[in-house]
C-alpha cells in the first residue's frame, strides 16, 4: 500500500510540472524564465507605467521596469564618461557594399605626410603584403597560391580613386574579402595612401 501511495505522489508531482495550453507548469526558478530588465531605450516613469500599459495592451508584455533607482534621476541609460568618443564617430563610413561608384567619389580625409606614409607602410606590411606583395604586384606568398591578385599598376587598377580603394578594403571585391572588421577606419585610409604610391610605380 505504501508503494502505491508513493507511486501516486510521484505521478502527481511529475504531471504538475508539465505545461498545458493555459498552464506553464511549476516554475522552480521563475527568474530564469522571466527576466525583469530595465528597458534601456525608453524613459517612462514607473508611476506612469500603468497608464502606458493601458494604452498599449499586450498579453505577452510581462513585467518590466523603466526607472532605475540606482542611477541618477532614475535613468535607465547612464551618461557617457566625460570625454568619451562615440564608437564609429571618427571618420564614419556607412556606404553600402554595392555602392562602389558612390564610394569612388569619397576623398581621403587624412593628409599626406612622411609620418603617415611610414605608418601606412607598416599597416600594409601587416595586412596586405601576404597577398599583394611588397611592391603591390600580386606576388605575395599567399598571392602566388591564391591566383588572380591584380597588380596595383595594372591598367585595370592603377587609376582607381582613393575612395574606391578604401571601399574595396572595407567590403572586399571579387576574390578579395572585406577587412572592415579587422582594420580601423583611420588605418584603412592610411593604407590607401600607401597603395596609391604603389599604383604609380
Amino acid at each position: 500500500m505504501r508503494h502505491i501511495v508513493k507511486l501516486i505522489l510521484v505521478i502527481v508531482l511529475i504531471s504538475s510540472c508539465s505545461a498545458r495550453k493555459d498552464d506553464p507548469g511549476v516554475e522552480y526558478a521563475p527568474n530564469m524564465y522571466h527576466s525583469v530588465p530595465y528597458e534601456p531605450l525608453s524613459q517612462v516613469k514607473d508611476e506612469d507605467i500603468g497608464s502606458w500599459l493601458d494604452s498599449n495592451p499586450d498579453d505577452g508584455h510581462g513585467e518590466f521596469y523603466n526607472s532605475n533607482p540606482y542611477n541618477p534621476y532614475g535613468m535607465t541609460m547612464r551618461e557617457p564618461v566625460e570625454n568619451t568618443v562615440r564608437r564609429g564617430s571618427y571618420l564614419p563610413y556607412r556606404i553600402p557594399k554595392d555602392s562602389i561608384e558612390l564610394a569612388a567619389k569619397v576623398k581621403n580625409p587624412i593628409e599626406s605626410s612622411d609620418e603617415v606614409l611610414k605608418e601606412a607602410k607598416i599597416l600594409y606590411e601587416r595586412y596586405c603584403i601576404h597577398c599583394h606583395g611588397e611592391k603591390g604586384m600580386g606576388d605575395g606568398l599567399v598571392g602566388q597560391v591564391y591566383k588572380g591578385v591584380t597588380a596595383y599598376n595594372s591598367r585595370a587598377v592603377k587609376d582607381r580613386s582613393e575612395g574606391h580603394i578604401f571601399h574595396v578594403i572595407t567590403h572586399g571585391k571579387g576574390r578579395m574579402w572585406g577587412h572592415g572588421s579587422q582594420i580601423s577606419i583611420e588605418d584603412r585610409w592610411k593604407i590607401v595612401k600607401y597603395v596609391q604610391t604603389l599604383q604609380k610605380q
